[in-house]
């Protein structure tokens, strides 16, 4: 990782909840912020990892990966610039819960774990916003896990990639087979076929991990239900506290 010293507050305000908080508020975070980059495959955290850092996002995405015996993985939530790692913390959480995997790189304001945990239990604008957060984390989850039970793959994958697209703000993007299969919990031959099969009805175009969505409303579509739950949960608004 890079680090820089403390940028100016508009920088850091790239992140949406930070954003959110009062001017004072936030100003009063800026001496403890740190800004760093994070590379693509970056591993910030396993399960049962003590939580050192917290991470607000400006325009690099990060993946949640529930974890079982070890090997098998599912995505059970994205981290962009509208919310951060590590909000658990907020609930009296000293370890961490999932792998967080960086999807794709870039920057984001970084803070002390300990020092994030004594903030919010002296600031209830901070607290305010944390718990609305954590809640639209937890509604991605648990409708992520009905839609990895109960839903075919090739509409699970429209789901992912439009997911994907709203984090992004983009058409074009990079992810590998290797990752998508990590991320929906099956086989890479399984991502084959589905990707393939989105591809001949012309709604993607996929080489060699570059994706670009050629018909969002066509891949909307193509997807199941979930894609609205989880995009509404994802964007729920995070408004300034008075």
């Amino acid at each position: 990782m890079n680090f820089a010293a403390h940028p100016p507050v508009a920088e850091h305000s790239s992140n949406l909840l930070l954003a959110a908080l009062p001017p004072q508020e936030l100003a009063q975070l800026l001496p403890q912020l740190d800004q760093v980059t994070v590379a693509a495959g970056q591993v910030l955290c396993e399960p049962g990892d003590p939580i050192r850092h917290i991470h607000f996002p400006h325009d690099c995405l990060i993946s949640l990966l529930g974890v079982a015996e070890g090997r098998m993985t599912l995505e059970v939530g994205q981290v962009g610039r509208e919310g951060m790692l590590g909000a658990t913390v907020a609930l009296g959480h000293e370890t961490a819960q999932v792998r967080a995997v960086v999807q794709r790189a870039g920057s984001a304001s970084r803070m002390d774990g300990a020092r994030f945990q004594a903030e919010v239990a002296r600031n209830p604008a901070l607290q305010q916003v944390l718990y609305r957060y954590t809640d639209s984390l937890l509604a991605q989850a648990i409708q992520i896990a009905v839609c990895s039970r109960f839903h075919v793959l090739e509409a699970r994958l429209a789901r992912s990639l439009l997911v994907t697209r709203d984090r992004l703000q983009s058409d074009k993007f990079h992810l590998t087979h290797e990752f998508l299969a990590h991320a929906l919990g099956v086989r890479r031959v399984g991502v084959t076929k589905a990707a393939s099969a989105l591809q001949q009805q012309g709604l993607i175009n996929y080489s060699r991990g570059n994706i670009e969505i050629l018909d969002p409303e066509g891949l909307a579509a193509a997807s199941c239900t979930c894609y609205e739950i989880v995009r509404e949960a994802g964007a729920l608004p995070v408004q300034g506290v008075a």
